[in-house]
């Protein structure tokens, strides 16, 4: 965690990508990504749910295990999912060391900066669990903030925004996304507070960015929001390869001679 707070005073900027595999973790960390997250975004991408509600502790686990073995020696914190952190302190605690005995992972990120919220992040800071928190749009919230949209617009939500990443650094967390936050209050939140912040639809002047891995290489296809930059197109090339595929099993060239063992020894 130390290595991120000195980022921030150097003015690095922090690089964090989604995973939720072996085989993706293992590239992330192969190219030197500085934070991996297993977000409960699995549900959307990967599961084919509507939203993250549907996603349990463990499917988290069992996705976070997998990052593991493929990121052996990288920073990984992971989501705690909806209702795993809201119902107790106890649970809270409960549930967020769990997650890590299970993973091996360093640390979970959880949403939201109300009191509530900030009583968890700090039982979990006791209790020698790193937190990152999460502020703006928060999708496990994304019934009663009235859709995916842009939050902290206007004087009365960029205060109230505000104060919770002071209240989250008070609690301990080590470092707070900010997602779909306009770039002006995004910037004025970090100038504000000692702890890293990373961004995600909310402008450059961030201390880092994060992206859905699957989002960023072009592998989400219907998914185009004005934050998002499409770094690679995996789909387009995954959909020729099968294509390729078919054709050539449907007209019988693959397997060629070359794709096939003989009968000696």
């Amino acid at each position: 965690m130390r290595r991120f707070l000195e980022m921030k005073r150097r003015g690095e900027r922090i690089v964090m990508l989604t995973a939720y595999d072996a085989f993706f973790a293992r590239m992330l960390e192969e190219e030197g990504v500085d934070l991996i997250l297993v977000g409960d975004s699995v549900g959307q991408v990967v599961l084919g749910y509507d939203s993250t509600l549907p996603v349990t502790l463990d499917q988290m686990i069992h996705h976070g295990s997998a990052v593991r073995r493929g990121a052996p020696s990288s920073f990984v914190v992971v989501d705690l999912p909806f209702m795993s952190y809201q119902v107790s302190v106890d649970e809270t605690i409960r549930n967020a060391g769990r997650v890590l005995k299970e993973t091996g992972l360093q640390g979970v990120k959880l949403e939201g900066g109300d009191p509530r919220t900030c009583t968890m992040v700090e039982a979990l800071v006791t209790a020698g669990i790193p937190v990152i928190g999460h502020l703006g749009l928060r999708p496990q919230s994304i019934h009663t903030l009235g859709g995916y949209r842009v939050q902290g617009r206007g004087e009365e939500e960029a205060g109230e925004l505000l104060g919770q990443a002071l209240a989250l650094e008070q609690a301990g967390a080590f470092a707070v996304v900010l997602e779909l936050v306009p770039a002006a209050l995004a910037e004025q939140v970090t100038g504000s507070i000692g702890i890293p912040t990373i961004g995600i639809g909310a402008g450059v002047g961030c201390d880092g960015q994060v992206l859905v891995l699957y989002d960023a290489l072009g592998l989400n296809a219907g998914f185009r929001p004005r934050f998002l930059k499409q770094f690679a197109d995996l789909e387009e090339m995954a959909r020729a390869g099968i294509q390729a595929y078919a054709r050539e099993v449907r007209a019988g060239t693959y397997p060629a001679p070359e794709h096939s063992f003989g009968s000696e020894p």
